[in-house]
């Protein structure tokens, strides 16, 4: 099997990405999100990422996007300013693959290259897979909220892995 591509995300990915996220936002508690979204909204929340110049990345294998990651900001105060708050969703069909795991990576090499300090994840749970891919990476849980979340009848709590990257601030120019 040919491994995949990761490289940015454009707009004219907005689709494939919609295809996959849709089905965790149908069919588990992944995300808090509950109505499915359309390729146009996905293009605003890759081009905003842009905007802040936070890293968007997408696995591409035989011309189908297979998953995604990226980072958006943790919080609005200046201070978070080298904080981010990171995301990946697989397509269901690829998991167990490493595809998590090199998009994982790939997203973390890009923060170190944007001189981000702290990055958070946030997991729905119960989600053992998460949890590792997360410690696989470095990440370690520093938060455990119960019951913060109401999806599909059920209360959801979620926890926090946070991994500090090497590198300091870049004086400001």
């Amino acid at each position: 099997m040919i491994p995949p591509t990761v490289r940015n995300a454009t707009a004219a990915d907005a689709g494939g990405i919609v295809h996959i996220y849709n089905h965790y936002i149908t069919h588990s508690v992944a995300t808090f999100e509950e109505t499915p979204v359309d390729a146009a909204t996905m293009a605003g929340r890759i081009a905003e990422a842009d905007a802040t110049g936070l890293p968007w990345l997408v696995a591409e294998r035989d011309g189908r996007i297979t998953g995604y990651a990226y980072a958006g900001q943790w919080k609005g105060r200046c201070a978070y300013r080298y904080s981010v708050e990171s995301t990946v969703y697989v397509d269901p069909d690829t998991t167990g693959q490493g595809m998590g795991t090199r998009l994982y990576a790939g997203l973390l090499d890009e923060l170190r290259s944007r001189a981000i300090h702290t990055v958070i994840g946030g997991i729905s749970l119960p989600n053992p897979a998460s949890i590792a891919l997360h410690e696989r990476l470095g990440f370690v849980q520093v938060a455990h909220f119960r019951e913060v979340g109401f999806k599909f009848g059920c209360w959801i709590d979620v926890g926090y892995w946070q991994a500090a990257l090497a590198g300091k601030p870049r004086p400001a120019t």
